[in-house]
């Protein structure tokens, strides 16, 4: 039965399917290239002439750059979710790939997080049905105090598509789900276990939020991307081989119709390569420390601060608590 399709979190798993398919795409036709990042200063300069003459400037100066100097090989890219034809943004995840290190974390960012945008308080999600992509890196950079290198936009079809190219994803699903909503079309019932899931049957588990008398993760949202991080390291492991080669085709068609990046193919082939390299065991995830307090998700200072520094701060130098701007 067709199913309408609503908003929810999928940039998860076709980050990992969007690097594998690129690489082996791209490895025919392009060279692989690593990204490049603009340095700290070059984005603010500093006359030559006052530094020479204002020592306090050019210790300031010298402060800055070392503050700012960036890692070999690390990049921060967000993934969007966006909706199909209504232009929302439900899933912000941002991915730090550390190449030199062979690591790959990714953050989610919930949706209700407070922000200022535009000089009022929104939830995070509005940055991108206000400005885009680049509104809401903007807004995410402030807030973490580091850069956000790339973004990697999605469009929803995409999803059942990925998965069914890579014929599908094995996977344990958590709990039983059974819930219907015939006024958007909408039925997903599910044995709790291990199931093999096509690309809608993936779309219905990772979007199941309750069961139809009230009852299931017990914590609607944090459960659900616990079984949208789950899910997407089952991807991982399905994916990150060379056993889909004869599936490129397909996957650069799917690619090239659902994914809006500034990363060029190149690239992308180049952290395709990476991520092959290091393997689905050097891949975790977290989502952004917060407490719900009606309506927003108000963030941890304290607790943000040191996952950025753990998992996420491209500089050689640690982030400290002045460079955060969390809105209280």
């Amino acid at each position: 039965m067709a199913k309408r399709r609503r908003r929810r979190s999928w940039s998860r798993t076709l980050l990992l399917i969007v690097f594998v398919s690129a690489a082996v795409y791209a490895g025919v036709h392009c060279l692989f290239r690593a990204p490049q990042v603009q340095a700290q200063d070059d984005q603010e300069e500093t006359p030559v002439q006052e530094e020479e003459t204002d020592p306090e400037a050019a210790a300031a100066a010298a402060a800055l750059a070392a503050h700012t100097e960036r890692k070999d090989n690390f990049y921060t890219i967000l993934v969007s979710g966006v909706d199909d034809g209504n232009g929302g943004s439900d899933t912000n995840i941002l991915v730090a790939v550390d190449a030199e290190n062979g690591k790959i974390h990714g953050v989610s960012i919930a949706r209700d997080t407070k922000a200022i945008i535009n000089g009022k308080d929104h939830k995070i999600n509005f940055a991108y049905n206000s400005g885009g992509s680049e509104l809401l890196a903007q807004t995410i950079s402030e807030q973490l105090g580091i850069p956000v290198d790339f973004t990697v936009t999605v469009d929803l079809t995409g999803f059942i598509a990925l998965v069914d190219a890579i014929g599908g994803v094995d996977f344990n699903v958590p709990i039983n789900m059974n819930y219907d909503d015939p006024i958007q079309g909408l039925s997903i019932h599910f044995s709790k276990g291990m199931q093999h899931l096509s690309g809608q049957e993936a779309m219905e588990v990772v979007r199941f939020r309750h069961n139809n008398d009230g009852t299931g993760y017990g914590s609607e949202d944090i459960g659900r991307m616990q079984t949208q991080q789950d899910f997407l390291m089952a991807v991982a492991e399905q994916t990150l081989t060379l056993s889909n080669v004869d599936k490129v085709g397909t996957f650069a068609q799917i690619f090239q119709q659902y994914v809006d990046t500034d990363l060029t193919l190149g690239n992308l082939a180049w952290l395709g390569k990476e991520a092959i390299t290091m393997g689905p065991e050097s891949i975790s995830f977290s989502t952004l420390p917060g407490t719900w307090k009606k309506p927003y998700i108000y963030l941890d200072q304290e607790a943000v601060l040191t996952l950025v520094n753990e998992s996420l701060n491209p500089y050689v130098e640690d982030r400290v608590m002045e460079d955060l701007n969390i809105p209280s």
